[in-house]
């Protein structure tokens, strides 16, 4: 092999290497819902709690429920177009209550439902012979699985896809750890 050669593959291995370098430094950090996930089990546990509810702090109609089960997170946020009936529910601590409300209530372009397999906050690819986690947000549906191909998108938009839900789902479960801990 010529030397022009030699330095043509030496470039084209570089490329390949950067480009594949943040994707694996964003699988390798821990997510940003894991460290809030454990806490808020951990107090639920304590407390023997399998329903927790919280109003959003920022909106009048928004709410967070979440059932839980030793393994599992079901969580969902969204408007309610009665505030004051759901307000009433949890000065009442009806937090099971409150979730089926928005699971069958809450303006559907306002929902977001995340089901964590794990209750370990979300993860970007599920470990072999594991369940994997997903989010759905206005009727679209995303497993994160690591099969982005049978979904339809490309690595980056999967990765994206992860970023967003895993930031909206910190976001819920801080909310529902701040009620926790009242």
């Amino acid at each position: 092999m010529n030397r022009k050669a030699a330095c043509a593959r030496d470039l084209l291995i570089g490329g390949l290497v950067a480009l594949a370098a943040p994707a694996a430094v964003a699988l390798a950090q821990e997510s940003s819902s894991a460290s809030v996930a454990r806490e808020l089990t951990a107090l639920l546990d304590k407390g023997k709690v399998d329903a927790i509810a919280a109003k959003e702090a920022t909106e009048k109609d928004r709410y967070v429920a979440a059932l839980y089960y030793p393994g599992q997170l079901l969580v969902i946020e969204g408007r309610y177009p009665v505030p004051v009936l759901l307000d009433e529910k949890l000065a009442r601590k009806e937090n099971r209550e409150v979730y089926l409300d928005l699971t069958g209530a809450s303006l559907p372009e306002s929902r977001t439902f995340i089901i964590d397999l794990g209750a370990n906050g979300l993860q970007p690819r599920r470990e072999e012979n594991q369940p994997y986690d997903s989010c759905e947000t206005k009727a679209k549906r995303v497993q994160f699985d690591g099969n982005w191909k049978m979904q339809g998108m490309t690595e980056a938009e999967y990765m994206s896809a992860f970023a967003e839900a895993d930031q909206a789902y910190a976001k819920m479960l801080t909310a529902l750890l701040a009620q926790a801990k009242k």
